[in-house]
């Protein structure tokens, strides 16, 4: 007899949104347990254009989060738009935080920014299996340039 392969419920847009805002609500809130929570075990996180290759595991996705914590306060999330796929959504929204060190090795001394952030979220079982962001650097840099 042959195994079936399984299967997984499809997910609805209101529960792919409420991982999406759990998950920044979380990064707000700079609860990194309540982060990781959001990530299946073999999660896969990518910031485009952080140097190295892209994490994973709870471990490391922690270790990023909580080295951004040091340089950076997340305000909040202001939502523009969102994409919806069959176990994926894009989310596109306005970042308002506060550059306490030095984010992306600029200084940040107290200073608020604001930048467009892309994100691309995949699910897999009810949880955030692989995270994609994308940043306007530039924006954040002409902000906190002296």
């Amino acid at each position: 007899m042959t195994a079936q392969p399984t299967t997984t419920a499809r997910m609805t847009r209101a529960q792919m949104d409420a991982l999406v805002d759990g998950h920044y609500r979380a990064e707000e809130s700079g609860d990194l347990e309540a982060i990781v929570d959001g990530f299946t075990a073999d999660a896969q996180h990518d910031v485009v254009g952080r140097p190295g290759d892209a994490l994973h595991g709870g471990d490391q996705i922690a270790g990023f989060y909580r080295a951004l914590f040091e340089e950076m306060r997340i305000d909040r999330f202001e939502p523009v738009r969102r994409w919806y796929g069959d176990d994926h959504v894009v989310d596109e929204s306005i970042l308002h935080a506060t550059a306490n060190g030095h984010p992306f090795g600029l200084e940040g001394r107290g200073r608020p920014v604001r930048s467009r952030f892309l994100h691309i979220f995949d699910f897999t079982d009810g949880l955030i299996s692989r995270e994609s962001a994308w940043i306007d650097l530039a924006a954040i840099q002409q902000q906190l340039s002296d």
